[in-house]
C-alpha cells in the first residue's frame, strides 16, 4: 500500500540519535535547548519550548494564556480534533465557525460574528500547510481582545505575506509526527511572542515546577528546593526525539523543495480532470505543504476512496468536522452549523504526499484516481 504520508529519515538522523543515546542525557539536557533555539531561528525568532506531542503543545498553550471555565474558544471544525479538545478539557466552550470554501481554513468574518465578551482564545489552523488569513483574524482578535492561537500543525516552513509561520500568531503550536513536515517521532512546540506567555507554557508543561530561587517563596530551603506553584504536566520532550528534531531542521528547506515539486506535478497531471477540485493557494503565501487535499464532487468520495485504496494507493480523509465527533454531538453540537466545512468534509480526499514519494509513485496515484473518475 502507498501510505498518504510518510516521514524521511537518513543516516544523518540515525547518527545524531545515536549521539544522543551515547551521551550523558536521554531527557532535559543540553539538546533540548539546542533544538528549541533552532526552532527559534526557523520561526522568526520567536521563542518556542519542545513538548511531547501537536495535542500537549495546544492543551499547554490553553494553560499558557489562561484559558478557563466560563471563557469561549473559536476555532474550526476542519481540523484533528485536538484543536478543540484540549480547550474543552481546560473547561472552556467551543465555537465553531465556519471557514473559507477555498483553503478550508478560519473564515476572519465567521469568526468576527461569533465573538462574545466571554472570547478567550481564536485558534485558527493551517489546513494542509496552507497558512490561515492571519492579518484578518489579528484584527478580529484585537477587537475581541482575545489570543490568537495558530495550529501550525501542517505547517511549518510556511510563509504568510513574507512572514514565516510561528511569527504570525501570539501563541504558535507545532506537530512533528511522523507524517508532518518534520519529525521527532512523537513531538511538538509552543512558540510565543509574549516571553511571559512562554514562561507559562515551559512552566505548564514541566509540571508547573519552579527552580529559580528569586522565584522560589521558599528561597533559603536549600539547593536541592524546588516548588510547585500552578498544575501542570510532563510533557518534556527528551535530548533524543530533540536530536532526530534538530537534525530534521537542517532538512527543512529541502524538504519544503520536494513537496513543492511534487505539489506541482499533481497540479499538472490533474489539470482539468472531471469531477475534480484542487488545493486553492492564495497569491500571498509560500505553503509548505503537508497534505495534497482534493475534492470530489458529485457525491463520489467515498467511492473514489474505496477504489483508490482496493487499488494499493493510500488515500485519506482530513478530517471530519470536530462538531460532528461524538463527543461534541453529545454536547449539543450538530451538522449545519457550518456548512461551508461540511460540504468540505463530504467532497475531500488527500492524496500520497511526502518528501521521499517517487516520480513513478505519484504517477500511479494519479492513473489510479484518472482510472476511477472515468
Amino acid at each position: 500500500m502507498l501510505p498518504y504520508g510518510r516521514q524521511s529519515v537518513d543516516d544523518d538522523d540515525i547518527a545524531a540519535v545515536t549521539a544522543a543515546l551515547r551521551g550523558d542525557f536521554l531527557t532535559t539536557g543540553p539538546t533540548v535547548g539546542a533544538f528549541e533555539a533552532a526552532l527559534t531561528a526557523h520561526l522568526g525568532g520567536t521563542g518556542c519550548v519542545a513538548v511531547t506531542s501537536g495535542t500537549a503543545a495546544l492543551h499547554t498553550a490553553y494553560a499558557a494564556v489562561g484559558v478557563r471555565p466560563g471563557d469561549e474558544v473559536i476555532t474550526t471544525p476542519i481540523t484533528f480534533a485536538a484543536t478543540a479538545a484540549t480547550a474543552a478539557l481546560h473547561g472552556a466552550t467551543i465555537v465553531f465557525a465556519d471557514v473559507e470554501d477555498g483553503t478550508a481554513n478560519l473564515d476572519a468574518a465567521a469568526v468576527d460574528a461569533a465573538v462574545t465578551t466571554r472570547t478567550r482564545a481564536i485558534t485558527a489552523v493551517d489546513y494542509a500547510g496552507h497558512p490561515a488569513e492571519y492579518e484578518a483574524l489579528t484584527k478580529v482578535a484585537r477587537r475581541a481582545d482575545a489570543t490568537l492561537i495558530g495550529d501550525a500543525a501542517h505547517s511549518i516552513g510556511s510563509v504568510y505575506r513574507g512572514v514565516p509561520v510561528g511569527a504570525l500568531a501570539d501563541v504558535t503550536t507545532l506537530s512533528f509526527f511522523p507524517t508532518k513536515n518534520l519529525t521527532t517521532g512523537e513531538g511538538g512546540a509552543v512558540a510565543a511572542t509574549d516571553p511571559a506567555v512562554l514562561g507559562r507554557a515551559r512552566r505548564f508543561a514541566n509540571q508547573g515546577m519552579v527552580r529559580d530561587r528569586e522565584h522560589l517563596r521558599a528561597p533559603d530551603e536549600g539547593g536541592w528546593h524546588q516548588e510547585v506553584h500552578s498544575f501542570g504536566l510532563n510533557y518534556r520532550l527528551p535530548d533524543v526525539l530533540c536530536a532526530l528534531g534538530l537534525s530534521q531542521l537542517r532538512r527543512l528547506g529541502q524538504f519544503k523543495t520536494a513537496r513543492a515539486r511534487l505539489v506541482a506535478r499533481y497540479n499538472e497531471m490533474l489539470a482539468g480532470v472531471p469531477g475534480l477540485g484542487l488545493p486553492v493557494q492564495r497569491a500571498w503565501t509560500d505553503p509548505m505543504w503537508h497534505l495534497y487535499p482534493v475534492r470530489i464532487a458529485d457525491g463520489r468520495r467515498r467511492e473514489v476512496y474505496d477504489r483508490m485504496r482496493a487499488a494499493g494507493i493510500g488515500v485519506q480523509v482530513n478530517y471530519l468536522p470536530v462538531h460532528l465527533h461524538p463527543v461534541f454531538a453529545d454536547l449539543g453540537y450538530r451538522r449545519g452549523m457550518c456548512p461551508a466545512a461540511e460540504r468540505f468534509y463530504d467532497e475531500q480526499l488527500s492524496l500520497p504526499l511526502f518528501t521521499d514519494l517517487t516520480d513513478a509513485d505519484q504517477e500511479r496515484a494519479v492513473e489510479a484516481l484518472r482510472a476511477v473518475l472515468g
